[in-house]
């Protein structure tokens, strides 16, 4: 029954995509859209096959939490439909809007969780509870984020399709950890969708209700799914915004904004407690550091909710969110992997210092790519200690920074010197 159910989605949603206006406008053909799909659709298989033979050595076994829960809620949905349509909302903790920032014991905190599980409670509905057959559903509905970006990077660097295509693509931890049941696929989507709408509003100089829902639908789903990103993309939205009035000085205002926001970082919990920043990453590093167990946890030193604290530390989060995992830290396949992908991040990074091109406009948007990426990237760094977590947690961006780069290099020129050397080796 599961394998005819999954080869009977697979294949209406691999119509689907090449019906879909959205896909269309992207200027891939449909054999393209159809192999970006199924390449999500493969790897999401994989990420479940791994959640079960190498969960706890992997610390993988989220996935498969979420499908069980899933289960019983979809099971809720026939016992008690009352129950399923409005425990969403209940906040056993009452804590209101105080828990907004909260780690533990707080309605938002358990909210990502729940709202995760109740999507694909809604997905077992039309699988009958078989976790890879929502997998086609949730590869359908994550294939928005990658090519919403993708049409907006080839949109400011034409005659780029395909480094932006294989960058937006082909990043191993990006199409791992946003193709398995879990929610970066879902975070990402909402972080492109906010950049789709700003960018083409602003380009076109007109904001239509589809564009209007769909900077609603990606800030919601950041709300709902790792609400810290709010407060990190919501100051970079609005240096974006101010830069694009005056574009001749966009750099200059993104950094006179992102130091005032620095400043209200520090001080704005003395206007209002409820807004203590510092104490609520404290308490977050302090959750990840009182978690027992594992093989890559990173030793910290612990944060104050003070400035000073906060400067001593940022050369830590550094190394933590950019640096880790180094080939010390390799513990399994997937570590492994991470740290070999970071080297090749690196080299990537040594070709574009090299070898880079100029010539584009829309600098604006990627001002806002770095200071969103490196907001979060320290974010990361200063609040989690588990190398897994960090991964998995800065794959959403790692996008942001890979595209623009693999854009901006001057592929016939490296080809040409890499030509050259090899013919001056030959002549030796």
């Amino acid at each position: 029954m599961e394998y005819l159910l999954f080869v009977a989605w697979l294949v209406i949603f691999a119509w689907l995509i090449t019906k879909t206006k959205f896909f269309i406008n992207t200027g891939l053909t449909k054999p393209q859209l159809i192999i970006i799909f199924l390449l999500k659709v493969m790897v999401g298989i994989f990420y479940g096959w791994i959640g079960i033979y190498y969960g706890g050595m992997a610390q993988m076994q989220d996935t498969w939490a979420y499908h069980f829960n899933s289960i019983q809620e979809y099971q809720l949905l026939f016992n008690n439909p009352y129950e399923y349509f409005t425990n969403l909302f209940n906040d056993p903790y009452d804590t209101g809007v105080g828990g907004f920032l909260a780690g533990s014991d707080s309605y938002w905190n358990d909210l990502k969780g729940n709202v995760f599980v109740k999507l694909l409670s809604i997905f077992n509905v039309f699988s009958f509870g078989h976790y890879y057959v929502n997998i086609i559903f949730y590869s359908f509905i994550t294939l928005y984020g990658p090519l919403a970006l993708f049409r907006v990077m080839t949109d400011v660097f034409p005659g780029k399709r395909l480094s932006i295509l294989l960058a937006t693509i082909l990043i191993p931890s990006f199409l791992y950890w946003t193709s398995g049941l879990h929610k970066e696929g879902l975070i990402f989507t909402g972080i492109s969708l906010v950049i789709y709408a700003i960018y083409f509003g602003l380009k076109e100089k007109r904001f239509g209700i589809i564009r209007i829902l769909s900077l609603l639908t990606g800030l919601l789903l950041l709300l709902v799914l790792r609400n810290f990103i709010i407060v990190i993309i919501i100051p970079a939205i609005i240096a974006w915004l101010l830069a694009n009035r005056n574009p001749k000085y966009g750099l200059a205002i993104f950094g006179s904004l992102y130091l005032l926001y620095i400043i209200l970082f520090f001080t704005i919990r003395y206007i209002s407690p409820q807004l203590d920043f510092p104490q609520a990453v404290v308490n977050k590093q302090q959750d990840f550091i009182n978690i027992k167990g594992g093989n890559s946890t990173v030793p910290t030193r612990e944060l104050e909710p003070t400035a000073i604290s906060f400067l001593k530390n940022t050369p830590q989060a550094i190394n933590i969110s950019i640096l880790r995992p180094n080939p010390g830290d390799v513990r399994h396949i997937l570590s492994l992997a991470a740290a070999l992908e970071l080297t090749a991040l690196f080299f990537l990074f040594a070709l574009f210092i090299l070898f880079r091109s100029n010539g584009y406009e829309s600098k604006n948007l990627i001002y806002f790519c770095l200071f969103f990426s490196f907001s979060l990237l320290l974010a990361i760094g200063f609040s989690v200690n588990n190398l897994g977590a960090i991964v998995r947690y800065r794959s959403v961006i790692i996008p942001l920074l890979v595209i623009p780069m693999a854009a901006l290099i001057d592929w016939k020129r490296l080809a040409k010197a890499f030509s050259q050397n090899i013919k001056n080796k030959n002549n030796t």
